[in-house]
C-alpha cells in the first residue's frame, strides 16, 4: 500500500461528524488518484463530432485537459479503441469512424491523436491511461466497417449478440490477437496505463443467447459448465495481459473498471449486501479474483449509485470493495453523468458527489476516484466540478505509489538555482544521477514557500507545479513583487516515486519599477 501522509492519515481516522463540523475536507491527501473518462465512442466526449479539422480536434482536447486540470484531476482515461478500431496511428486496426466520420479514413499526415494527448497530459502533470474495449467489434446491425476491419477479415472470430458483433472470448486466437493489439500501444506510446471498462461478455438482453456452443465444444479447457468456462476465458485474457504488459514496460499500470457489484450476498456470502446485476453471474467477469490474484494494479468499480439507492447503496459497495483489495489500488468510479437527473431524488442533491469523495477519503483502503464522463463537468455536473476545484481538489495531488511494481525512489535533482527576473522567478536544475534501477527523472515537483512558512513537502498546499516531463527549468510568474520565497524541487520516476528534495533555495523578487 502507498505511504500515507500525516494529513491523509489524520483525515481517515477522524469521525465523520467531526469532519462535517470542522470542514476538514479542505485538507486533501498529497497522493490521490483523480481520473476522468474521456469517451470517444459515438463522440460522447471527444471529438465533439466526427470530421473536425485537426486544429479543431487539438483545440477541443486541450480545452478538456485544461478544464480537468483546473478541477484538480491528475489522470485522463482516454478511449483509444472503442470497437476494434483505433484513435492512434501505430495500429493494426482501422482508424475509428468517430475520428474523421468514416472508419479507415486517416486524419492529416503526421497527426497521431494518442501521441498528442499523451504529450499534452504529461505537460499538465496528468497521467494518460489508454482505454480499450477488448471484445466489442461493432455497435449495431447498421455499422459500416472498413474492409480491413477484423469482422470482415476473420468473421469466424466473432459472434453476434443483440445485433452487435463481439470477439468470441473462448477462442485462443482471439485472446492472442487482443494482447497484440494492446502491446502495439504499450510498445509504441508513452502511456502510463492500460485500462478496460466493464464490457466483457455482453450485458444480458431478453430473448438473446450467446452463440458460443461450438467454441465451448472445441476448447473446453477441462470445463463442463459453460458459465465457469466463460469466466475462465476472461481470466485467461486478464492474466496474459498482466504478464505481457509488465514484461515490456514494468511501469505501465494495468487497471479494470468493472460493474460495481461482484456478487450479491444472496449469491455468495463473500458478496456485498446488495441486490442487483452482478459481474460474476451475468457478465462472466470474476472481478474480485483479478484483484486477489494480483493480475491488475488497480480495480476501478463503477459505483454509479447514490448513498440511498436501496438495491446497491454507494457506501455499502465502497466498504465491500475496500475489504477486497488484497493490497492493490482501489479507485471508485463515480457517476458525474447522473447529477441532477430525475431518475432518483438523491442525484438532485448538490452534495451527492462531494459527499461521496469525503466518504472515500475516510477509508484508508481507497486511493481515489474516476468520473464518468468528461462532458458532464461542462453540463449537468458543473457544480460538482466547482466543489472539486474550489474545495476537495483545491491543491494538486500525485498519483498513489505502486510498490509492487517499483519502490526504488529516484535521486534528488542537482544544482537548483533561482533568479529573480522581471517576468518572475526563473528556476533551473540538472537531472539527478541514475538510481539503482537505472532511472533518472521522468518528471518533477516544484514546491514554493513564502518567507516564514514551515518547509513541509507532505502538505499538498505547498505544491506549485507537477510535471510528468523531463524539463529542468520553470518560470514562476505568480509571485508578488518585493517578496521572498523559498523553492524546493523533487524528481519523479515513471511510477511517481518521489526523491528527496533539492534545496531550499531562497530568492527575493524584484520590486515594482520606480515611476518616471
Amino acid at each position: 500500500m502507498p505511504k500515507l501522509t500525516f494529513y491523509a492519515l489524520f483525515l481517515f481516522l477522524i469521525s465523520p461528524a467531526f469532519l462535517n463540523a470542522q470542514n476538514i475536507s479542505k485538507i486533501a491527501p498529497k497522493r490521490e488518484f483523480r481520473g476522468v473518462w474521456v469517451a470517444t465512442v459515438s463522440n460522447i466526449d471527444w471529438p465533439s463530432r466526427p470530421g473536425l479539422t485537426i486544429d479543431k480536434q487539438k483545440q477541443e482536447l486541450i480545452g478538456i485537459l485544461e478544464q480537468h486540470k483546473a478541477n484538480g484531476m491528475n489522470a485522463i482515461i482516454l478511449q483509444v479503441r472503442p470497437a476494434a478500431d483505433a484513435f492512434y496511428a501505430k495500429s493494426r486496426e482501422p482508424w475509428s469512424q468517430w475520428l474523421m466520420g468514416r472508419q479507415g479514413l486517416p486524419p492529416a499526415p503526421g497527426y497521431d491523436p494518442l501521441e498528442f494527448a499523451i504529450k499534452e497530459a504529461h505537460f499538465r502533470g496528468m497521467e494518460l491511461h489508454a482505454w480499450f474495449n477488448p471484445y466489442r467489434a461493432t455497435m449495431g446491425v447498421n455499422s459500416v466497417v472498413h474492409e480491413s476491419h477484423m469482422t470482415r477479415k476473420r468473421p469466424e472470430l466473432f459472434f453476434t449478440y443483440a445485433g452487435k458483433k463481439q470477439f468470441d472470448p473462448g477462442l485462443p486466437e482471439v485472446r492472442e490477437y487482443i494482447v497484440q493489439v494492446i502491446l502495439d500501444v504499450v510498445k509504441g506510446y508513452d502511456v502510463d496505463g492500460i485500462h478496460f471498462d466493464d464490457y466483457f461478455y455482453p450485458y444480458p438482453v431478453a430473448g438473446q443467447k450467446i452463440r458460443d456452443e461450438a467454441t465451448f465444444g472445441k476448447y473446453p479447457n477441462g470445463f463442463t459448465n459453460v458459465n465457469d468456462w466463460r469466466r475462465n476465458n476472461v481470466d485467461l485474457l486478464i492474466k496474459q495481459l498482466d504478464d505481457s504488459i509488465h514484461q515490456y514496460k514494468k511501469y505501465v499500470k494495468f487497471g479494470i473498471s468493472p460493474f460495481g457489484i461482484w456478487k450479491n450476498s444472496a449469491e455468495d456470502t463473500l458478496g456485498s449486501a446488495t441486490n442487483g446485476l452482478s459481474n460474476y453471474t451475468e457478465l462472466f467477469a470474476d472481478s474480485r479474483k483479478w484483484v486477489k490474484e494480483g493480475w491488475v494494479d488497480y480495480i476501478n468499480p463503477q459505483v454509479y449509485f447514490s448513498f440511498t439507492r436501496k438495491a446497491a447503496p454507494f457506501g455499502t459497495l465502497v466498504d465491500w470493495w475496500s475489504n477486497n483489495t488484497f493490497g492493490r489500488h482501489l479507485y471508485i468510479g463515480q457517476a458525474a453523468y447522473l447529477v441532477n437527473q430525475k431518475m432518483e431524488a438523491a442525484w438532485r442533491l448538490p452534495g451527492q458527489i462531494p459527499d461521496q469523495v469525503r466518504y472515500i477519503r475516510n477509508n484508508n483502503r481507497v486511493q481515489g476516484s474516476v468520473y464518468f464522463s468528461s462532458k458532464s463537468f461542462s453540463t449537468i455536473a458543473r457544480a460538482a466540478g466547482d466543489s472539486l476545484r474550489n474545495d476537495l481538489y483545491k491543491h494538486p495531488a500525485l498519483p498513489p505509489q505502486m510498490p509492487w511494481l517499483d519502490e526504488i525512489v529516484p535521486n534528488q535533482p542537482q544544482q537548483l538555482a533561482a533568479d529573480a527576473m522581471d517576468d518572475g522567478i526563473h528556476l533551473k536544475w540538472t537531472a539527478p544521477h541514475k538510481a539503482s534501477d537505472g532511472e533518472t527523472a521522468s518528471g518533477y515537483v516544484i514546491y514554493r514557500f513564502e518567507e516564514g512558512d514551515k518547509i513541509d513537502i507532505l502538505n499538498a498546499r505547498n505544491i506549485l507545479k507537477i510535471s510528468f516531463e523531463d524539463y529542468t527549468s520553470f518560470i514562476d510568474t505568480t509571485v508578488e513583487k518585493g517578496k521572498r520565497y523559498n523553492y524546493l524541487v523533487t524528481a519523479l520516476d515513471r511510477l511517481r516515486n518521489e526523491s528527496e528534495p533539492s534545496g531550499p533555495v531562497g530568492v527575493q523578487t524584484r520590486e515594482e519599477p520606480a515611476p518616471f
